[in-house]
This record gives C-alpha cells, structure tokens and sequence, in this order.
C-alpha cells in the first residue's frame, strides 16, 4: 500500500500515483482521483459523482463506480462499510479507525493509537488477518 499525500495533488502527480497503482490515467479517472485527493474526506459514490459532475463535466455514473472499485482494489482508497446500504470511499489509505453519526450520516477519522483491539478470536484454517477496522456509531443524546 502507498502512503498517501498531503493534497492538494497537481494534475500530473495525480496521474503519476495512478500509473504506480497500475492505472492508466485517463482523463476521467485523473478528474475522480483530483475529487477523492482535493482533501482527506470520506465520500460516497453519488457525491463523487456530483463533485466530478459539478468540478468537470460529464462523466456516468457507470464510470465513477467502476473507478472508484479500480482504486479500491489497488489499494489507493479504503471502502468503509457503516451498513447495508451506506458505504463511504476514504482517501486516508493510514491505519485509523472511525467515528459514524448516525444521525448525520456522517464519517471522521479517529487516530489507530486511539483504538486498542485486545485480541480477536481463532481466524478460520487457511486464512490471516488483514486488519480490524472499528466504527464506532454515535447519535446524540
């Protein structure tokens, strides 16, 4: 995994980083990188189509989620799953865990020094751990 950058990133250091990953830069994914790197922020597939539609122009729907499973495969965006139906694409690829307003629907970053996991049980035959991630879903009193 690489470690991320402190954006903002130019255009060509963009298109550097996807070429590392394996990913040729095309235009429309340098545009949906430029959304995800613009700030660390947790974002939703339709919000990066809005950001990249509002930023740049066309581009389908089709094409920001399968951009945004590209990265997620090569390891240049985590996917966090706060339920069933809410998923959020996070450019902080650093070990962290997280805090989900329930209410807000809301995703921030909780520092991985803040979170100890005390052991975690027998893993299946054949397998290995990859890593824990915890959220921690608030909703005001």
């Amino acid at each position: 995994m690489e470690p991320n950058y402190d954006p903002p990133l130019t255009e060509d250091e963009i298109a550097q980083r996807l070429r590392r990953c394996g990913i040729n830069p095309t235009r429309q994914r340098v545009e949906i990188a430029q959304t995800l790197f613009r700030r660390q922020a947790h974002y939703s597939a339709e919000e990066v189509f809005e950001e990249v539609g509002r930023a740049q122009g066309k581009v389908s729907k089709a094409t920001v989620y399968n951009t945004l499973g590209l990265f997620v495969e090569r390891q240049l965006i985590r996917q966090v799953f706060v339920d069933s139906a809410k998923v959020f694409y996070d450019s902080n690829t650093r070990p962290h865990h997280h805090f989900y307003d329930t209410e807000r629907g809301e995703l921030t970053d909780i520092d991985a020094g803040s979170v100890v996991v005390d052991g975690v049980p027998p893993l299946p035959a054949g397998t290995e751990l990859a890593g824990v991630d915890v959220i921690v879903r608030l909703r005001r009193r």
